[in-house]
């Protein structure tokens, strides 16, 4: 499974922290599927600074992707989204969102999915509805806004930038990369820090 990363200026570090650190070592997913393959992406291959002040540098120019169906693309929180460079990634989400490509947005990348009326016709959530309304001229779906730290809508996962565990959660889920016990204690065990999930988590992986 192809997993794109957009990288930008200021990302916020921590919105996809548990998201890529078990992407990326793989320690609890589902054996019996396919490699995950991480891939940074963004207008050039500059390096960008995150929030946290970390140096990541991109894999790849976005003008070189083709998204194919069931590809993850993870759009992250950041104070920059407004700029016009960030402009052409959601204009490419609005021509592959319904060819079922997964988008997950958290935080500020929200806020551009509703400024470009993507959130008007799809159960969403974001950081707060009167922000939206406030911010977003194109946007339109109050109706469709659910108060809960973390959505899925079909193949579009949006979440609040201090839910980062749920929004993980419903990333792992959307894509069934871990099994389903194994996600449920690994989520469980972040959420209460009670040990008696880190031994369901273990038990879930054991012989995989």
């Amino acid at each position: 499974m192809k997993v794109y990363i957009y990288i930008l200026n200021t990302l916020a570090d921590w919105e996809i922290g548990y998201l890529t650190a078990e992407l990326n070592s793989g320690r609890f997913l589902d054996k019996t599927r396919l490699p995950v393959e991480i891939i940074k992406i963004g207008n050039t291959t500059e390096p960008i600074k995150t929030m946290g002040g970390i140096t990541i540098t991109p894999d790849e120019n976005i003008d070189n992707i083709k998204f194919e169906e069931d590809d993850l693309l993870i759009l992250p929180g950041a104070d920059t989204w407004t700029e016009e460079e960030n402009k052409k990634i959601i204009d490419i989400v609005s021509s592959i969102i319904d060819e079922k490509v997964i988008i997950a947005a958290v935080c500020g990348a929200t806020i551009a999915l509703a400024n470009k009326g993507i959130l008007n016709n799809r159960k969403h959530t974001s950081n707060d509805l009167e922000f939206l309304k406030m911010f977003c001229p194109e946007y339109t779906g109050e109706n469709f806004y659910i108060n809960q730290p973390a959505v899925t809508d079909d193949n579009l996962i949006t979440a609040s930038g201090i839910a980062p565990l749920e929004f993980s959660y419903e990333v792992l889920k959307r894509t069934n990369l871990m099994k389903t016990e194994t996600l449920e204690a690994w989520y469980q065990l972040y959420k209460t820090n009670d040990s008696k999930y880190f031994h369901a988590l273990m038990e879930s992986i054991e012989g995989a």
